[in-house]
């Protein structure tokens, strides 16, 4: 209060009867309204220029003045909104593509890797998967486990090979198809001819998983089976010599398929 009242007697001495301040002053008494009225409606263009040269030489964190209405509505910043397009003229959309639209590319299914071999026991014949690749040797695992199946069977244990083992894919020059469904089609039509060539069989023999794929066209969910294949007669498919070394409670389930199996080619015998 005594900033106003020596403020008030400064503008006294000098007689100066109503004045504005450019900027907000500490402890000063709110402005008059009927003292500014008159000035805005004598002079509107001086009026409407003196807020924005105040705005402009008042520092930022200088609030706005509470009771001047009119100052501050004039004072207001117009938003400028951005225009898209020129006018007159609309924006051509754009389509969107999403992956439902792409068109889908068919992938080819890699080659499967095999090995199998075409034996020849008596009156069955026996395609047995290669765990190694190679052909069986007489003091593997595998080919003593072949040979006390074929000895349970009522079989020679000694079995014929027939012909070249079967490795896919095959390694031949030019652009030839190794996909899944052209090692069925080798497989089946290899076995066929070797079967041609041979005695009648009574029976094949699939071991392993690769076996019955490629030359029955079926699943693992085919395992102690029989089977009936075109082209190629009567079959039986079994787990491979791995999978039974590995697990061996699978042999149970394989010796009771195998009693009713064998009087297939027992029966003449």
């Amino acid at each position: 209060m005594i900033a106003e009242l020596r403020r008030r007697a400064y503008l006294s001495a000098m007689q100066v009867a109503s004045w504005l301040p450019r900027v907000e002053l500490p402890f000063a008494a709110p402005s008059r309204p009927e003292l500014l009225q008159p000035l805005v409606e004598a002079e509107p263009e001086v009026a409407a220029a003196a807020p924005q040269i105040v705005s402009a030489a008042a520092p930022a964190a200088a609030p706005p003045l509470a009771e001047a209405p009119v100052a501050a509505a004039v004072t207001r910043a117009k938003i400028e909104v951005p225009r898209l397009a020129p006018q007159g003229r609309m924006a051509k959309a754009e389509p969107v593509v999403t992956e439902a639209d792409e068109p889908s590319v068919a992938v080819a299914a890699p080659p499967p890797r095999f090995a199998l071999q075409l034996l020849r026991a008596g009156a069955c014949a026996v395609l047995v998967e290669l765990p190694t690749g190679e052909p069986l040797q007489g003091r593997d695992p595998a080919y003593l486990l072949l040979k006390d199946l074929l000895r349970a069977a009522g079989l020679p244990d000694s079995p014929q090979l027939i012909g070249e083992p079967v490795r896919w894919p095959l390694l031949a020059r030019g652009q030839i198809e190794q996909g899944p469904q052209a090692a069925l089609d080798y497989v089946q039509s290899f076995v066929g001819a070797r079967l041609e060539e041979q005695e009648p069989c009574r029976c094949l023999w699939l071991v392993g998983l690769p076996a019955i794929r490629f030359a029955a066209d079926a699943t693992a969910d085919a395992y102690n089976r029989e089977l009936q294949i075109e082209g190629l007669g009567a079959a039986w498919a079994l787990p491979g010599l791995e999978l039974l070394m590995d697990e061996p409670e699978r042999k149970r389930e394989l010796w009771q398929a195998m009693r009713r199996v064998r009087q297939r080619w027992l029966a003449d015998a």
